[in-house]
């Protein structure tokens, strides 16, 4: 383990499993575009529109994430502490991705993958926090 980081593993992983979803929702994107013949914006497709926007809405809450990982596996954090932010992210960012999929409009996925994104923020954030004082 580089540097004897407990929490690197944990940060590794988390961050491996959004990169996945990053690239999942990405080349959903690129399978919209194919099929609707569309290089630039969404055509007017309402399936392209929603793919291209589950992906935007990944790629504005997840690399802030993924810092705030490695960074709390570089201050000394816990693997569990990385396992609690890293897992309410994910589940999140899945459970919106889904929700956004199926909807452009209010769901209760979306709500729930927002309000895990969020709570993963302030665990974080707060974790962070913690370590930076302690």
């Amino acid at each position: 383990m580089p540097l004897d980081l407990p929490a690197a593993p944990a940060a590794a992983l988390w961050t491996g499993l959004l990169l996945i979803l990053l690239l999942f929702l990405s080349v959903r994107v690129t399978r919209q575009r194919r099929k609707h013949k569309v290089a630039e914006g969404d055509g007017g497709q309402p399936a392209l529109a929603s793919a291209i926007r589950a992906f935007g809405n990944a790629t504005e809450y997840i690399p802030a994430a993924i810092g705030a990982l490695a960074v709390l596996a570089l201050a000394g954090a816990n693997a569990p502490v990385v396992h609690l932010a890293g897992g309410a992210l994910f589940v999140g960012r899945m459970v919106h991705a889904f929700g956004l999929s199926r909807s452009a409009g209010v769901s209760r996925a979306r709500s729930i993958g927002m309000l895990l994104t969020w709570v993963s923020y302030v665990f974080a954030a707060v974790a962070l926090l913690v370590y930076a004082i302690v």
